[in-house]
Formats: C-alpha cells, structure tokens, sequence
C-alpha cells in the first residue's frame, strides 16, 4: 500500500507529459497540491459545513437505524409491514430524491443531512437486523429453559449478539456518508465540497477540483477509520 501510493503520484506526473494533455484536463499532482495550499482556507470552509452534514446524519441514521432493526427484531407483524417499505425505498435512484429533499427542506444543511439519512439507513438497519435474528439458537432455546421473557432475551441476549452486526453496518456507513452529502449538495447548496466541486468545474479550476476530490476521500477514509477504532473498542470493552 504504502509503495502503491508514491507509485501512483509517478504515474500521475508522467501521463500528462507523455500524452501532451492539457491541465485543464488533468493537472498534474504538483498542479493540484499547488491549489491545495493556495486554496487551503476556501477548502476548510466548504469541508466544515460538508462534515456538520455528515456526522449528523451518521448519528440521526444510527438511532433510526437501530430503533427500527429492534422493531423489526422483536415483531413479526412489524417486519411483514416495514420491510417491503424499506426494500422498495432502495429502489428509488438517490439523484431523483435529492431535488425532491430540496424543494421540501431547502438549500440548507436540513436536505443534504436528510439525503445522507436515507443513503445511509438501510446499510445500519439491514446489518443490524441480520444480526439480531442470527442469535444461536442454543442460547434463545436455554433462556426460555430459564424462563426468560422476550424482553430479557431481547434486551439480554440478542442485542449483546449483535452489536458486532451492528458496528459492521457503522463502518459501512461511514463510507456512504460523504456520498449522500456530496449528492445533495450537487443538486443546491451555497456550501460544502459538493459545491465548490461544481463551481470548480464551471470556471474551469480542474485543479481546485482534483483538489476537493482528494479531500473528499481523505475525509472519507478518516472516518471510516474512526468508526472502525470506536467501533472495535467498544466491543472489546463489552467483551471485557
């Protein structure tokens, strides 16, 4: 990986020369780190407000996620009436919802916050759900020995069973995240990397562009790795 990378920035520099490419076409890795520090400042600003978007809907998408797994979990007639629903709102294409979410919310965080919602929602739910109606049969069979009710096997058993299930869908979601808010940002907003992508790419900075694409995957693989640390702390802390 690590030999993968400077590899990659080799390649990079060499294409463009070869091939007599244009840099309003593809700028050159040293094109682009030059608009990572002239810009550095209008960067940071866009980056704050695309992170506000995706940590609160990392965090709104994680209890709805996790209140509708368990209900879905501990009721069979729940799960006949809400699953279909939840199966059918993947069907629909994100970048129809997007202006819909926008017209209804606004060109403000509430719409791009709201989009990263329902692109993140059903990976935590599924993951969960899956989890929680995988608990060992041995183990529900011996509580109900024991003569423990549904909420104790519910609350005491299956839901310890499945918080991997559960970090597993997190992790997920931190790489869906970012897209959600880039989508609803692409289709209105003031704000956010979304944005200054599409402003970038009409006055024809293709290196502020490459720039904020770079940013974006760092922001993306940071949290993905945040989640993961958290995640595996908490279930060794549990474990313990």
């Amino acid at each position: 990986m690590r030999a993968a990378v400077p590899l990659l920035l080799l390649i990079w520099y060499i294409v463009p020369i070869l091939t007599g490419t244009p840099p309003f076409i593809l700028p050159g890795p040293d094109r682009v780190l030059q608009a990572l520090w002239t810009h550095h400042r209008l960067l940071a600003d866009h980056l704050l407000i695309t992170i506000i978007e995706i940590l609160a809907g990392l965090f709104l998408a994680s209890i709805l996620g996790w209140c509708s797994a368990i209900l879905l979990a501990s009721s069979r007639t729940a799960c006949r009436f809400f699953q279909p629903l939840f199966l059918f709102s993947q069907i629909i294409p994100f970048f129809a919802l997007a202006p819909i979410l926008t017209l209804w919310l606004g060109y403000g965080l509430s719409s791009k916050i709201a989009m990263t919602v329902i692109i993140i929602y059903f990976p935590i739910t599924s993951t969960l759900f899956d989890a929680l109606i995988k608990t060992p049969e041995g183990w529900l069979e011996l509580a109900h020995t024991m003569g423990a009710s549904r909420m104790q096997i519910l609350y005491r058993i299956r839901i310890p069973n499945a918080l991997p299930g559960f970090a597993s869908g997190l992790r997920l979601a931190a790489v869906y995240a970012p897209m959600g808010a880039i989508i609803g940002e692409w289709v209105g907003a003031s704000h956010g990397l979304g944005y200054l992508m599409l402003l970038a790419n009409g006055q024809a900075q293709t290196d502020l562009m490459f720039a904020t694409v770079i940013i974006l995957a760092a922001l993306t693989l940071s949290l993905h790795t945040v989640v993961t640390i958290i995640s595996r702390r908490f279930l060794d802390h549990i474990k313990d």
